[in-house]
């Protein structure tokens, strides 16, 4: 990372030279616990830096966005954590700016907010109604008043231990209790007109495919452009992209909001700072494996109910509608198993010996390339709790979770069950027969073991349509770098 005269005037700089030029590089920010930042200007790919290939010095430029707002939350009748409460943080003005769920591990949460003054509230619901706030350390208001004030003025970490109690009325009631919450009994008849009005305009705000995916590097991000255009191409709901923005390059985050306009699909950015007392991975690719299953609970808004997650080396063949509609029999989310058909890769498969044959006992190993998590279910039976604690057991052993987005939820299965998807849900060539192609509703391009086929070869190999997003897409690109040159040169001229 380096600058010129000019850009240290802006504000602080690091360079690094003499760096040896052969090696692949990834320039990544180690920062303070309680800090978000984003890379916000990079004039390469961050992630895969060679410098003997670079012409120019690599410059990147990095921003402050957030503050962290951390806190353990403990029930003073049970000295336990209260599972499933939920916490929100906003203003007067705006009640809830964001949301998010007490952990059962250490009874933590976290919520991001700016610096300013800011009001934590149980959340509206069975959290509000069973709970109360007993008390609070580490905010800014009195420890006995139930409007819990936190002030962030400082960039060092704030750290709140809230009390709560249930409601002398509330104490037999559970936040996780599996009751129908839609059960109105008698009044449903005698407004039924007005309900079956509000179902109507329930079922057009959930008539929303929820889309979740992770990208790191410009490769990948150049197949998740792709796969986001395939799941377009195939349905007629509206759909809401939700990316991991831990990751992503500038330019992918420059890019998506024209993208949305010239596709018409709504988008948001989720980001989680890796707890502290969690076990760290060091990899990129590892943290990256570690958020596609470790934080399904925490990541997203409270008020989403389902969400499908689709690798970004995936194409859709299908309207993803119907898997978000599939009935997952009473399980937190579906999987698809690997295939079996292409039988001269027997040899590679390990799930059918040692330790994974005899965990499964004959029952099959899925694949995390597409699964569809129902997070309301999900969130109830406290599953990212207890994948979080097998995690914490497991990664302090080397020789355990090597595919950890994968190995975690299948060695979870009698805990956290898993539904099996129909195997038409994800064809792979390096498992899956030619004659099962015909049938897919989505194509991954899974790494092949035996011949190590670069992606992007196999790709345009395997799935005709790859080409043809690929080039929409880069005509796309064309035109939004076109314009930005005519806007530049326009304003020089001025």
């Amino acid at each position: 990372m380096s600058g010129t005269n000019d850009i240290s005037s802006l504000g602080p700089v690091a360079k690094f030279l003499d760096i040896p030029e052969s090696p692949l590089l990834t320039l990544n920010m180690i920062t303070p616990e309680g800090w978000l930042v984003e890379t916000v200007y990079s004039n390469c790919d961050l992630d895969n830096i060679r410098l003997k290939d670079t012409e120019k010095t690599v410059t990147a430029e990095y921003e402050l966005e957030y503050l962290l707002l951390e806190g353990h939350c403990f029930d003073t009748m049970t000295e336990q954590p209260p599972r499933g409460l939920q916490f929100t943080l906003g203003t007067k003005n705006k009640p809830v700016m964001v949301d998010t769920i007490v952990m059962a591990n250490l009874g933590y949460f976290q919520l991001k907010a700016n610096p300013g003054a800011w009001i934590l509230k149980l959340r509206q619901g069975k959290s509000e109604d069973i709970y109360q706030i007993v008390g609070h350390e580490g905010t800014d208001s009195e420890p006995d008043l139930e409007d819990v004030i936190v002030v962030l003025d400082s960039f060092k970490s704030k750290i709140l231990k809230v009390q709560v109690q249930k409601k002398p009325d509330k104490i037999k009631e559970d936040i996780l209790t599996d009751k129908d919450e839609k059960t109105q009994g008698m009044w449903d008849s005698i407004k039924s007109f007005t309900i079956s009005l509000r179902r109507e305009e329930d079922k057009k705000e959930q008539d929303v495919l929820n889309i979740f995916s992770v990208a790191s590097g410009h490769l990948y991000e150049r197949f998740l452009r792709i796969m986001m255009l395939s799941v377009l191409r195939n349905t007629k709901t509206t759909v809401k992209f939700w990316f991991l923005k831990n990751y992503l390059s500038p330019t992918f985050k420059e890019v998506i909001p024209h993208m949305a306009k010239e596709y018409g699909f709504q988008y948001e950015l989720v980001q989680y700072k890796w707890p502290h007392w969690l076990h760290q991975q060091t990899e990129k690719q590892r943290i990256i494996w570690g958020y596609k299953i470790l934080f399904l609970d925490v990541l997203f808004p409270l008020a989403v109910d389902k969400i499908i997650f689709v690798d970004a080396d995936q194409v859709v063949r299908h309207d993803l509608r119907e898997l978000r509609d599939f009935d997952l029999d009473g399980a937190p989310y579906g999987y698809t198993p690997f295939c079996d058909s292409r039988t001269e890769m027997d040899g590679y498969r390990f799930w059918k010996t040692g330790y994974w044959a005899s965990h499964l006992l004959r029952r099959k190993y899925h694949i995390s390339a597409l699964y569809v998590v129902d997070l309301k279910k999900f969130r109830r039976i406290a599953a990212g709790d207890r994948l979080r604690g097998q995690y914490q057991v497991l990664s302090k052993d080397p020789n355990s979770l090597s595919n950890l987005d994968q190995d975690l939820p299948n060695n979870m299965i009698y805990q956290v069950a898993i539904k099996s998807l129909p195997q038409d849900w994800l064809w792979c060539e390096t498992w899956c027969d030619d004659e099962s192609k015909q049938r897919a509703k989505t194509i991954d391009l899974c790494n092949n073991p035996k011949t190590k086929e670069p992606k992007l070869k196999a790709a345009a190999r395997i799935v005709p349509e790859w080409v043809e997003y690929d080039t929409e897409i880069q005509q796309l690109l064309n035109h939004l770098e076109n314009k930005k040159k005519n806007k530049i040169l326009t304003h020089d001229e001025l």
